[in-house]
């Protein structure tokens, strides 16, 4: 019963992190390639190496800004609860 009450808290880990790393890529996208907009697929003027480089940096940083947001508000639930959100090892025989 308590994992299913952190549902609403993994809604608002999603939407924070989704926030957050927008903001990230967008500050390093900027930084790096000195530009304010991101580069898309089906713009004929940019080139393919611009066009992988962007997505994956974008989906390294959401990647790794989702992984710290929800482990951030799991351990926080944890810590309120008692009760991990999550897959919990399994004791050992």
């Amino acid at each position: 019963m308590m994992k299913l009450l952190y549902k609403p808290f993994a809604i608002v880990a999603a939407l924070v992190a989704s926030l957050a790393a927008g903001a990230i890529f967008k500050r390093l996208w900027a930084l790096l390639a000195r530009q304010t907009e991101m580069p898309k697929a089906l713009e004929q003027h940019r080139g393919w190496v611009e066009i992988v480089a962007a997505g994956m940096l974008r989906g390294a940083v959401f990647g790794g800004t989702k992984a710290v947001v929800k482990r951030a508000f799991a351990d926080e639930y944890f810590r309120w609860t008692g009760v991990w959100p999550g897959k919990t090892a399994k004791p050992k025989a």
